[in-house]
């Protein structure tokens, strides 16, 4: 997830065509059909993947809720923009330490790793996760705002969908951690961890929607296609969950490869996007804000 250029002012420009628009409703209605029956069908047989499917949809939920003010707003200060992206970025980097890390060394230790077997286990897993999410960057063709197109065949297809994609791989790990998180033993953590995920998702969603109305895209089709980006979160949390679920020596690695991810986007794409513009300061301190609010979450939740 990426932003624009010097400003986020937006021009007047034709939005989606009604055929766009019925394609997004189609894919929204089913992805909600599904995730019912989702629901419905995991919620009395294991509660860690009903868990990890309500803490996902509650994070998609705080994604769509961030797009509401692109509605009303013209104009948006590049400085606030890149102070969101700062607090977006430490609330992962606080989640992937205290949410991710600590308790995949505490896993492999409970599953009989001394202190030099678990450190090897979480760094080698963490190394694994930035580096699988390293291969789905170059492969998923996807379009950064001020980057430009990247991946193979990007230039064949529509812009507004290499966005997406973009936006879509910004949020593949955190609904990973989510689901890995809810698929361990300790219910508490999980729940801070999908709760501080939530938080840092509405500034997030009000980025993404924003960024789609500086590239001339329409108010309605910004706000909705931001929303749809969120839809990439319950699916990716219940994935982790049942992979995890398939044997509890993954445990450790699930958790670390989770936190490799989020690290990953957050020095890859979060950082050097927040300090483009000339506002590290701003973007720093939001950083510092978000990494002291997912901490509080984890310490006093956990």
């Amino acid at each position: 997830m990426t932003a624009n250029t010097s400003s986020l002012r937006v021009g007047p420009r034709r939005g989606l065509s009604s055929r766009h628009w019925i394609g997004i409703a189609i894919v929204l209605a089913g992805a909600i059909i599904v995730s019912q029956q989702a629901f419905e069908g995991m919620a009395g047989n294991d509660p860690r993947m009903k868990g990890a499917l309500l803490g996902g949809l509650a994070a998609a939920f705080a994604t769509a809720l961030g797009t509401l003010p692109v509605l009303f707003a013209q104009r948006f200060s590049q400085r606030s923009y890149d102070t969101m992206l700062g607090f977006g970025a430490g609330v992962m980097l606080a989640a992937s330490s205290f949410s991710l890390v600590i308790p995949a060394q505490a896993a492999a230790k409970a599953q009989g790793a001394n202190n030099w077997g678990a450190g090897g286990i979480v760094g080698t897993a963490i190394l694994l996760g930035a580096l699988l999410l390293f291969a789905i960057d170059r492969a998923v063709p996807h379009e950064h705002f001020v980057k430009g197109a990247e991946g193979p065949q990007a230039r064949a297809l529509k812009r507004v969908w290499l966005f997406v994609f973009a936006i879509a791989l910004h949020n593949l790990p955190e609904g990973l951690a989510i689901g890995v998180a809810f698929a361990g033993t300790d219910r508490v953590g999980a729940v801070a961890l999908a709760t501080g995920i939530s938080i840092q998702d509405v500034p997030e969603g009000m980025v993404v929607a924003l960024a789609l109305r500086s590239v001339g895209h329409g108010r309605l089709a910004s706000a909705g296609l931001g929303a749809l980006s969120g839809l990439v979160e319950p699916v990716a949390a219940v994935f982790g969950a049942a992979l995890i679920g398939l044997s509890a020596g993954l445990l450790p690695w699930g958790l670390a490869m989770a936190a490799g991810a989020m690290l990953f986007v957050i020095s890859h794409e979060i950082i050097p996007e927040s300090h483009r513009m000339g506002h590290e300061a701003h973007a720093t301190g939001g950083l510092m804000l978000g990494f002291v609010v997912m901490m509080l979450l984890d310490t006093a939740l956990g």
